[in-house]
């Protein structure tokens, strides 16, 4: 079976729908996780955050944003900020699922929606919000060689993971870290099924559990 074809058929299992759409104490919002084959290998396209933004300023983040009034749903609000962000035309998109969300630093409900673009696809990225788009290697997420981690955070279940990767095509360096780190380790972890060359609080054969017991536990509260 061809990587795509046995991606998608993998992450159809972990797809949450809208069991998550009657959370509405929270403001909610979208980030696209958008996966691409690059020379045989899959890959993630991330942008990095124009430092002239008011919030998350330089931080390296998945294109996305807070829910429109217009979005009729999580994949919505995921497709129109790509588009805003980076030139993305939503038709050029397979979604292919929505995983669990997680809440932000900022107390945002933020829902992860995967899905397909071409290897084709040239970024627009505007430059009122993004000033760089660069794609990083799965396995990268899976790998200590670039990988740090900072234990006893307050507020936190373990440690903050994050991630230094160089971008082979420019030569800059990005700092991957916070909700994004997350996002995207949960992603590479369903999908290559592959050991973590790091301790991980979550059990890598079922990682969503502990994301779930998170969520529920959080919003308990509130």
């Amino acid at each position: 079976m061809h990587i795509k074809e046995e991606t998608i058929a993998i992450l159809k299992q972990f797809d949450s729908g809208n069991k998550f759409s009657s959370l509405s104490v929270l403001p909610k919002a979208s980030v696209l996780i958008p996966l691409v084959v690059k020379n045989g290998e899959l890959c993630t396209l991330m942008t990095l955050r124009s430092k002239e933004l008011r919030t998350s300023a330089g931080e390296v983040c998945f294109p996305g944003g807070k829910r429109d009034p217009s979005d009729r749903d999580d994949v919505d609000t995921a497709l129109r900020e790509a588009e805003e962000e980076i030139g993305l035309p939503p038709d050029d998109v397979q979604v292919v699922c929505r995983l669990v969300p997680l809440i932000s630093k900022s107390g945002l409900l933020v829902t992860p929606v995967v899905g397909f673009i071409d290897e084709s696809f040239c970024p627009c990225p505007n430059p009122a919000e993004v000033s760089a788009v660069f794609t990083v290697p799965l396995e990268f997420f899976t790998s200590d060689e670039d990988h740090d981690a900072i234990h006893s955070v307050a507020g936190m279940m373990g440690s903050l993971h994050s991630f230094y990767f160089v971008d082979p095509d420019s030569g800059s360096q990005y700092h991957i870290w916070g909700l994004t780190a997350v996002f995207a380790r949960l992603v590479a972890t369903l999908v290559l099924r592959k050991k973590l060359e790091f301790d991980v609080v979550f059990d890598p054969e079922n990682p969503l559990a502990f994301f779930l017991q998170i969520l529920y536990r959080r919003t308990s509260k509130l």
